[in-house]
C-alpha cells in the first residue's frame, strides 16, 4: 500500500485503521473504545487501554533480540 492509499484509509476509517495499527503495540490493557468523540474538540484515544510507552518503544525491541542495536543515535 503506498502513501496516498494510506492515507485515504486512514481518513475514511480512522477508527479501523488506528485500531489495525494499535496491533503492533504491546498493551497491557486493552482499549474498551478506538475513538471517543463525544466531546468535541476534546477527541480522546484507546479509551480504558493502558500501556508502558517505554516497554514499548525499547524493552520489547531487546526482548525481541535487538538488545545491541542502538536505540537513540
Amino acid at each position: 500500500m503506498n502513501y496516498n492509499e494510506t492515507y485515504a484509509r486512514s481518513m475514511e476509517d480512522p477508527e479501523g485503521f488506528w485500531a489495525e495499527a494499535a496491533q503492533d503495540i504491546d498493551w497491557h490493557k486493552p482499549w474498551d473504545k478506538v475513538l471517543d468523540d463525544t466531546n468535541v474538540p476534546f477527541y480522546r484515544w484507546f479509551v480504558g487501554g493502558e500501556l508502558n510507552t517505554c516497554h514499548n518503544a525499547l524493552d520489547r525491541h531487546v526482548e525481541g533480540g535487538r538488545g545491541e542495536q542502538a536505540a537513540l543515535i
